[in-house]
């Protein structure tokens, strides 16, 4: 099974336990994560994001302070924008949150749903999904020399033709190459791959 189809599997498994929506955001370094996903309202999400209440959340603040799980009602860091009061208008009344890794490389996740509170035995479902997530896409510490050169010089600005060039090699090797790198970063555009490089200090 591949990477893809692992976490594939996971999201689908998630959405059965979250009839609310969750989120989680893996592999947090630098202030960005590696991979994150959501599927709360889209009205929700527009919102959150308009309002930047990513930096004012105190689900992510708790996720950043601790690890393990608390459901919603359990956290008492301050919420002066009423962040999960407003949650409540779109349906997400009960939910949880869980947080696993260094706080270097933190993965934080929650789940929502209008009905009822979550049992234990739900959130430690839940809980080992995100940390069998959060193994699973562990941030490489290195790339093959190959993988390295061909990012290099697309991140230097050559186009495929002339990096191909420099490489000796043929455009669909380098291409080859790039695909790879793409792979093992977890990214989906060879641009997301040359930042997500960068920022792990590979190149």
């Amino acid at each position: 099974m591949s990477l893809r189809t692992g976490i594939e599997l996971h999201l689908h498994r998630l959405s059965l336990m979250s009839p609310g929506g969750f989120f989680f955001a893996l592999h947090i370094r630098f202030a960005l994560p590696l991979l994150h996903h959501q599927t709360y309202p889209a009205e929700w999400i527009d919102r959150y994001t308009e309002e930047a209440f990513a930096l004012r959340d105190p689900i992510i603040a708790w996720g950043f302070s601790t690890t393990g799980t608390a459901r919603w009602s359990e956290i008492t860091i301050p919420d002066p924008f009423d962040i999960l009061g407003q949650a409540r208008d779109y349906g997400m009344i009960y939910g949880f949150a869980v947080a696993c890794g260094p706080i270097k490389s933190r993965t934080i996740a929650s789940a929502s749903r209008s009905d009822r509170e979550y049992t234990d035995a739900e959130i430690a479902d839940f809980a080992a999904i995100i940390n069998n997530l959060h193994d699973m896409t562990e941030p490489p510490t290195s790339l093959s020399k190959a993988q390295a050169e061909a990012l290099r010089l697309i991140a230097d600005g050559d186009r495929y033709a002339a990096a191909a060039a420099k490489l000796k090699i043929s455009e669909s090797a380098l291409k080859a190459r790039l695909n790879s790198a793409r792979q093992t970063l977890l990214a989906r555009t060879t641009a997301e791959a040359v930042q997500r490089a960068r920022d792990y200090r590979l190149i």
